[in-house]
């Protein structure tokens, strides 16, 4: 009679847990929001900045045509805000560069280390790779999100 009862309280629990799960918003809302993304560190005001959107880790984070959204943006100043529109409720992660010589890709050196600043929606700790697209994700919600992306120097810029 105990486990009986045991196993009826689990049942009650399981059942409360995944009725409320079914109110929470969806990953692939229909929303439309706006992604506003300030990015801080520039070196200087040469070339572009360029970025690539995503909303799965396919692709993620420099393969361009797995992206949402690939674009590069002429720099007119030190601080450079970009708005990402029309976005679905949802998780997204950016890659970004400044491309200083404005030849369109990220340069590196023989090693495949960057010679341009470079960086990651969430801003994650870059030790021996690229992060992955579940340290860089931001979750996009109601009308307008807004995210700071701070740039990574590892040569002059």
């Amino acid at each position: 009679m105990i486990l009986l009862k045991n196993k009826f309280h689990v049942g009650i629990l399981l059942l409360t847990v995944f009725s409320n799960l079914a109110f929470l918003p969806s990953a692939e809302g229909t929303a439309n929001s706006n992604l506003g993304v300030t990015v801080k560190g520039l070196k200087n005001q040469k070339g572009q900045v360029c970025f690539s959107l995503f909303s799965s880790s396919r692709g993620f984070p420099n393969n361009d045509k797995n992206a949402l959204k690939a674009k590069c943006v002429k720099l007119e100043n030190n601080s450079v805000q970009l708005n990402i529109p029309s976005l679905k409720s949802g998780t997204y992660a950016i890659a970004m560069f400044h491309d200083s010589n404005g030849d369109g890709k990220l340069n590196t050196n023989s090693l495949g280390i960057p010679k341009e600043g470079f960086g990651f929606s969430r801003n994650p700790r870059i030790l021996t790779g690229p992060p992955k697209f579940g340290d860089s994700a931001v979750f996009v919600v109601g009308s307008s999100t807004n995210i700071e992306i701070n740039l990574n120097y590892f040569f002059g810029g």
